[in-house]
């Protein structure tokens, strides 16, 4: 494997953590409402706020028109803030009125699909490039604002505090082009740190 040949420190995560199972795909609108909605929160009370959502439409995901017009009450009461209600509905609307086409992301260079996602309030770079690793399967994405892979490269490389953007990109450098994938494995290894400590 490329990774493991190319990066030492990584190789030897990849022998711990073994095949990379990332799952990737799915339905854009979806995903990304998801993401609005889990942003800055821990998995369970994110999932709770999901099931709850989800609840609402009779675990049916709704369509961009319907979750557009669904009352910010009905929203807030499953959990969810204001900014999030407003950013949800706001994104929907995007979608619906047809001022952002999902279909089109697909055939978009990386940084164009950022571009096209950051326009939407609510969607910030990170959650664009979740979207590039998760939904579209893009392999050679790096997001150097993850706190997640910021502080497993710092564990990794023993370095003394979180590594600034552009030392990410240097140390990153030899696993082009399957940084995705790196980043996966070095989300991994947070758990292996942590199984160990």
């Amino acid at each position: 494997m490329h990774l493991s040949g190319a990066d030492v420190r990584l190789g030897s995560i990849i022998t711990t953590v073994g095949g990379c199972t990332i799952i990737t795909g799915g339905d854009p609108f979806q995903s990304l409402v998801r993401s609005i909605m889990y942003q800055q929160l821990a998995g369970a009370a994110a999932d709770a706020i999901h099931a709850r959502f989800m609840a609402l439409y009779r675990n049916r995901f709704p369509s961009p028109t319907k979750l557009a017009a669904t009352p910010d009450e009905r929203l807030r009461s499953v959990g969810l803030s204001g900014r999030k209600t407003e950013y949800m509905k706001g994104f929907a609307a995007e979608v619906s009125k047809g001022r952002l086409d999902l279909a089109s992301l697909a055939a978009m260079e990386d940084e164009r699909v950022i571009e096209q996602l950051t326009t939407v309030r609510g969607i910030g770079r990170w959650t664009a490039e979740m979207f590039l690793i998760f939904c579209l399967g893009r392999p050679d994405v790096l997001p150097v604002g993850d706190l997640g892979l910021q502080r497993a490269i710092q564990k990794t490389y023993g370095l003394r505090k979180l590594p600034a953007p552009e030392k990410i990109e240097k140390i990153a450098l030899p696993w082009r082009p399957y940084r995705s994938i790196a980043t996966w494995y070095m989300w991994k290894s947070l758990e292996k740190f942590k199984a160990i400590g």
